[in-house]
């Protein structure tokens, strides 16, 4: 198995876990007996792990190794689901969501992604690039959506616990499964050649040139915002969202978030195929714009069935930025700037999804159960507008016509 189809697969596993957390962690902690605010804290927690994880993966991992750094992250993060396990007090959940990274954004975001995109671009040419990163999403977006679908398995795990088992006995069950899944990459990691460690991993990377630093500082502060406005629409705070506002439980909420990474996933190869035609940065924004405005739908949807239906259409287009992105950030910087541009990408969105989720548990308590959406659509249409006006003239090679060809 080539490297590349190593890391379509780890990214599948790790995807099938993260799903499957992010619609459980809404329903574990509300069946704990935590309030909004608590929740918020916690799912801000798993996030800052996450921020912390990519910080050192971006400063170390290229000499430290990154096969040995990826091992690492599966690690930690089945270790911190399993404690979970044997947490009860909102403190402790809190710990062992930022050891274990524990995503409720329901999306893969955390830094074995910032690793396998610095390995991926490598295996490819220019032309293939974004394919292959519209590949690589896919292949996430089919694990969030199986993952999505196996968070109704605390209800088969309950059954089999007969009658007598507690109503606790299904969800925690459901956690040894997201435990195992997030450990399973750890073994394919070892079957990467060395190819993907870095070109010059016993020195200290050269300094990033002064253009890729301007890039950088500019776009990153863009992804900032883009990533506060996430924060307030993880999956976690969806799912508490749609319990909380329609009374619907697990059950249903599973299913629906699994039709929305089936719809990220189709969406992927749309993305890939529009960016062709129009460009990378246009297909980042003008697909980007009308999701944020079906979300804001959503949040005053008057019953269920129309929230879910405007909830899928606008899973339709939410992610068509993603492979996009990922694709236009590796091609405008140096190869060997590659680990360190998708580090410092990842380390300002993960730090923006950090503090966002406290501040929408607060909102939700205080004010009304649709504040976040609605505020985080603003966010992120404002973020649209200003990326395009600042890179819409930053063409990457094969929009220049200097594609690297074989």
């Amino acid at each position: 198995m080539n490297d590349r189809r190593v890391l379509y697969v780890t990214a599948f596993l790790r995807a099938v876990a993260t799903g499957m957390i992010g619609v459980l962690l809404g329903f574990y902690l509300a069946d704990a007996h935590l309030e909004a605010r608590a929740i918020g804290v916690i799912v801000a927690a798993g996030l800052a792990g996450a921020a912390v994880g990519t910080v050192v993966v971006t400063a170390a991992a290229d000499r430290f190794g990154r096969r040995r750094a990826l091992v690492a992250l599966a690690v930690l993060s089945g270790a911190g689901g399993l404690a979970l396990l044997f947490t009860h007090q909102p403190w402790a959940i809190a710990l062992a969501a930022f050891v274990g990274m524990v995503n409720g954004m329901g999306r893969d975001r955390g830094a074995a992604l910032v690793m396998e995109q610095a390995v991926l671009p490598n295996a490819v040419t220019d032309r293939e690039r974004t394919f292959a990163f519209a590949a690589y999403n896919i292949a996430q977006d089919v694990g969030h959506a199986l993952g999505g679908l196996m968070a109704t398995t605390p209800r088969w795990i309950q059954s089999l616990g007969g009658p007598s088992a507690p109503a606790s006995f299904g969800l925690h069950g459901a956690l040894v499964v997201y435990a195992t899944l997030s450990l399973l990459p750890a073994l394919l990691y070892f079957m990467l050649s060395s190819a993907a460690e870095a070109a010059r991993a016993k020195e200290a990377p050269p300094p990033l040139t002064p253009g890729t630093r301007a890039i950088l500082w500019k776009i990153s502060s863009l992804f900032a915002l883009d990533g506060l406005g996430g924060g307030f629409l993880t999956a976690a705070l969806l799912s508490y969202f749609f319990h909380e506002r329609f009374g619907v439980g697990v059950e249903v909420v599973g299913p629906l978030f699994f039709g929305a990474r089936v719809a990220n996933a189709v969406s992927h190869l749309g993305a890939a195929w529009l960016a062709r035609r129009i460009g990378l940065v246009n297909t980042m924004v003008f697909t980007h714009i009308p999701s944020s405005l079906l979300l804001v739908t959503v949040a005053f949807a008057p019953s269920f069935p129309v929230a879910a239906v405007l909830f899928l259409l606008r899973e339709g287009f939410v992610e068509m930025d993603v492979p996009t992105r990922q694709s236009y950030v590796m091609a405008v910087v140096r190869p060997e700037e590659r680990t360190r541009a998708s580090g410092i990408t990842a380390i300002v969105r993960l730090g923006a999804w950090a503090a966002a989720p406290t501040l929408a548990g607060f909102l939700m308590q205080g004010f009304s159960l649709m504040t976040p959406l609605v505020v985080g659509a603003a966010m992120k249409i404002t973020y649209d507008i200003l990326l395009w006006r600042s890179f819409r003239n930053l063409k990457p090679p094969e929009e220049r016509g200097e594609a690297q060809v074989a």
